[in-house]
């Protein structure tokens, strides 16, 4: 009995083991409660420096950024308005720091980091559509995926100190919370 090695060439990268040569496909991350392997994503330009029409300075879309979360905007809300109504097509390149960093600077940022508010939104809708139509249970079965996932996005922001350690969520009081 002789020993042979199996190769595989895939035009892409490969591993060697023992018994040979094996593909590694650099497939994409399947989402948490779903089926949707989804590699789709917008690209940014490859130069870091605004257009040469651009005319605004840093300090001037500084302060656009705080007066516009003083009205209430979240930090992605702020930037589609300053792309869509003032050209800025992206806040760091234009300032050297992000929306959130800006605001953290300034004291302006959320008390509850927005992914963790959209998911609370989103769970407080669909209790309150349960209370109406309690016979639905495929909204019962979303709202536990939803509920899930606040609770993980929650310890992670615990951990890294973006919210208190006391916080808990409680679907009793979330109403409250983004309210």
């Amino acid at each position: 009995g002789g020993c042979y090695a199996i190769t595989f060439s895939s035009g892409g990268s490969s591993t060697t083991t023992s018994a040979g040569t094996l593909p590694t496909s650099s497939a994409a991350m399947g989402r948490m409660h779903s089926k949707g392997k989804g590699i789709s994503k917008s690209a940014l330009p490859y130069r870091r420096t605004p257009p040469s029409w651009f005319k605004q300075s840093p300090a001037e879309v500084i302060d656009n950024v705080c007066k516009l979360a003083k009205k209430g905007l979240t930090p992605s809300q702020i930037g589609v308005n300053l792309r869509d109504s003032h050209g800025v097509a992206q806040v760091c390149h234009v300032t050297g720091s992000k929306i959130l960093r800006i605001l953290k600077k300034r004291g302006l940022s959320p008390e509850i980091p927005e992914d963790l508010y959209c998911l609370i939104k989103k769970a407080v809708s669909v209790r309150k559509h349960l209370d109406k139509f309690r016979g639905d249970k495929d909204a019962k079965f979303r709202l536990i995926l939803i509920e899930s996932r606040i609770h993980r996005v929650a310890r992670y922001y615990k951990l890294v100190k973006a919210l208190p350690p006391n916080f808990k969520y409680e679907s009793a009081t979330a109403s409250t919370l983004v309210s």
